[in-house]
Parts: structure tokens; C-alpha cells; sequence
């Protein structure tokens, strides 16, 4: 199927945009900079190329080239590949890490070959532009800027960062999820997400060693913030005068409504982003052990059978099913996503609200998600809900008679 990318990048525009209000004529400069390099490419066709004519077999084979601080891909260097020596420049050889762990995270873990499931090449650029403050994912390969080196630091030392970017052309080759509103911040999502993961993945951490920050290295120590997004407590990640308060909702009563604009982060898809986040974080704090086993199986399978349209109440539906598939009706996994979407503000379709709080109490009650189940008592808990709901009625039509 031939598709249309868009430019994706980890800083979302109305961050970008906060800097064009400071006192800082240098930090505003740079930030218009970035802002207006970032709309070229937008525009530019060659962009927007298909995948169909991308993916070029060749078992995930990397190339870094160097730009130089140039704009044009195609002045860029040779600077590192599959075959070469490592480079005696460290962005280079960190692009090249990340390209690599990330290839490796996805094959290992989910058995993809690559970005497209074929062996497609990785290309990465790094030294993108003078002082440009972002990296993005364009649907034929990654590119990193430098960084100004007062707000931001180079792109390439992040590697959730490397993760998230190059999720987005997973997302592209299964889904498609469209970049706008709800599907666009799921997209946005999917990248956080399995970016976390690979980096979790590469240093073993368990869900409860992992720090749940998306760029916790993009800023420099100077700037008072902890990183782009958390999923653990999205809209906590930052707060300063320079960049204002993050503005992630964790929960669908604070959904953003934003325009469908570029200025309106395409409906808010790197903003509302924080809820499916939550979701995720959730369920894999209740399942426990390592978050890309269960809990990223889950989301990847659920990822796989999404469409371009899908929604957020309509993956987490997905995402419930999916867990019955892989481990049961009733598991600790499936019950772990049902409360874990509950949480957020998202009831699974077919089931009532109150029996879903009986169930996730009942499996709280038991250990958790990661513990020692017992259906017995979860039927228990739902028979007694039913038997409630039973003598509601009961009172209701004797009141009514009355």
C-alpha cells in the first residue's frame, strides 16, 4: 500500500513557539530558525515520498552521514556504515547506536525486521542545520540537529528519542495512524511508548527502575526541566518561565481541543499524547517485571491492528481484546489494561463501569496484575455487584408504585 508520511519531529511547535515571546533576541532567532526550516520541509515533496519505494531490503543496514550544519541531504558526508570502522566523531557513533538498538529492540522483541518488517535501510543525518533545535523522522530516514547548546543539546544523545522517531515509520507501515487529533496523538503515542521501551530494553531496567521520561537528555543542564514528556505524570515534566507548564492531560476529562493547524499541533497530538501514555504506564506498573514483555506485546499487536482512523476508545478496545488473545479472558494482563484505561477516563466498550471497578478492586485485592490470581473471587465481586444492581431496581419500581 503506498502512504503519505509527515514530518515528525520531538519537539512539538508549541515549544518553538514559547521561545518567539522571550527577551533573548539569540533565542529567538534560533527558535524562528528552526520553526521556518521545519515549514520548508514540510512543504517540500520530496518529504512526503512513499514507502513503497523506500524500503529497500537490505536486513537493516546503517549510514550516518554528516551534514555539516547544512540543510540539503544530499551535500551531506559519508560518515559512518554498517561495514566501517567506528568514527572518531562521538554524534555519529551515537546515531549509529541508536539506529542499531533500536533495529535490534525490534527484532528481538517482536521479531520485525527492521522498520518496514523487511530489512529496510537505516539512514540517520546528523549536524542538521546551524544550531537546529529539533530531530525528525521523515519517512525515509532520521535526522538529527545540534542543538543550540544553551536549551538544547544534540539530538543524538537520546535514545528514547532515536526510538520514538523511528516508531513513527512503524506506526506509518502498520497502522498508518493519521497525524491529526485523536489518531494523530496516538501516533504520537505509539513513539513514546516503544522509545521508552527500547531504551528500558537496552539498560534491563524494570518497570519500576525505568525513569517513564521521553528526551530526558534533550535539554541542557542549565534549563530547569526534566524532560519532554513523562508518561508516568504527564503535564509534570516541565514547569519554568521560559517554557511555561507542560500541558499533557492525564486523563480524558482535560482532553485539549485544539485547531487542526500546524500552530494547533495538528489538534494536539504531541499534547493529548499524555493519555494513552498514562494508559500504558499504567498497565505495566500493574503487571510489573519488564514493560516490553506483556504490557509492549499488548500495544504492539494492538498497534498492528488499528487503521489510520482509530481512535483513543477504539485502540483501547483493541488493546483489551488483544490482551484476552495473548493471555487469557480474565488474566492479570487483560485486567491490568481494563483498569488501566478506566484510570485515564476510558471505559472498554460492553462493559459497565461499575463492573469494571469491581474487577480491577477484586484484582488489587490479589497482588495486582503481577500477582497470584484468583477468578473465583473476581466472579465473586461481579455476582455481588449484580446483586446490588438487582435490588436497586427492586427499590426503584416500589418507589415508583408508590
Amino acid at each position: 500500500m503506498t502512504r503519505t508520511s509527515h514530518l515528525n519531529c520531538i519537539i512539538p511547535p508549541h515549544l518553538l513557539e514559547k521561545l518567539l515571546s522571550t527577551d533573548d533576541s539569540e533565542m529567538r532567532q534560533v527558535a524562528l530558525n528552526t520553526l521556518m526550516t521545519t515549514a520548508r520541509l514540510r512543504g517540500e515533496r520530496g518529504v512526503r515520498a512513499s514507502f513503497a519505494g523506500l524500503a529497500t531490503p537490505g536486513n537493516g543496514r546503517r549510514t550516518v552521514f554528516d551534514c555539516k550544519h547544512s540543510t540539503l541531504l544530499a551535500s551531506a558526508v559519508l560518515a559512518r556504515s554498517e561495514d566501517g570502522p567506528e568514527a572518531a566523531d562521538a554524534s555519529v557513533n551515537r546515531a549509529f547506536d541508536g539506529l542499531g538498538t533500536t533495529r535490534d529492540f525490534y527484532r528481538k522483541v517482536f521479531n520485525r525486521n527492521s522498520i518496514d518488517g523487511e530489512g529496510m535501510r537505516l539512514d540517520a543525518f546528523v549536524r542538521f542545520g546551524d544550531r537546529f533545535n529539533n530531530a525528525f523522522w521523515d519517512g525515509q530516514q532520521m535526522v538529527f540537529g545540534e542543538g543550540d547548546g544553551r536549551l538544547f543539546s544534540d539530538f543524538t544523545g537520546s535514545t528514547d528519542v532515536i526510538g520514538h522517531e523511528l516508531t513513527h515509520g512503524v506506526t506509518e507501515l502498520t497502522a498508518g495512524l493519521k497525524y491529526h487529533n485523536q489518531s494523530g496523538a496516538l501516533n504520537e503515542s505509539m513513539s513514546d511508548v516503544f522509545g521508552s521501551l527500547v531504551k528500558q530494553w537496552s539498560l534491563k531496567q524494570s518497570v519500576d527502575e525505568a525513569d517513564w521520561l521521553i528526551g530526558p537528555d534533550i535539554f541542557t543542564p542549565g534549563i530547569d526541566a526534566d524532560a519532554l514528556r513523562s508518561m508516568k505524570a504527564p503535564g509534570h515534566a516541565y514547569d519554568n518561565d521560559l517554557f511555561g507548564k507542560d500541558p499533557q492531560p492525564d486523563h480524558m476529562e482535560h482532553f485539549v481541543k485544539l485547531p487542526d493547524t500546524e500552530r494547533g499541533d495538528l489538534g494536539g497530538v504531541h499534547v493529548n499524547s499524555g493519555i494513552p501514555n498514562k494508559a500504558f504506564f499504567l498497565t505495566a506498573t500493574r503487571i510489573g517485571g519488564f514493560a516490553w514483555e506483556a504490557p509492549g506485546l499488548i500495544w504492539f499487536e494492538s498497534l498492528k491492528a488499528s487503521n489510520a482512523e482509530t481512535q483513543f476508545q477504539e485502540f483501547a478496545n483493541t488493546t483489551y481484546r488483544k490482551a484476552a488473545e495473548l493471555f487469557g479472558d480474565d488474566s492479570a494482563e487483560q485486567l491490568a489494561v481494563l483498569a488501566a484505561w478506566q484510570d485515564v477516563g476510558i471505559q472498554i466498550s460492553g462493559i459497565l463501569a461499575g463492573v469494571a471497578r469491581a474487577r480491577s478492586l477484586a484484582a488489587n485485592r490479589n497482588g495486582g496484575a503481577g500477582g497470584d490470581k484468583s477468578l473465583t473471587t473476581v466472579s465473586q465481586q461481579i455476582g455481588a455487584l449484580a446483586a446490588q444492581v438487582t435490588g436497586l431496581a427492586k427499590d426503584v419500581t416500589a418507589l415508583k408504585g408508590k
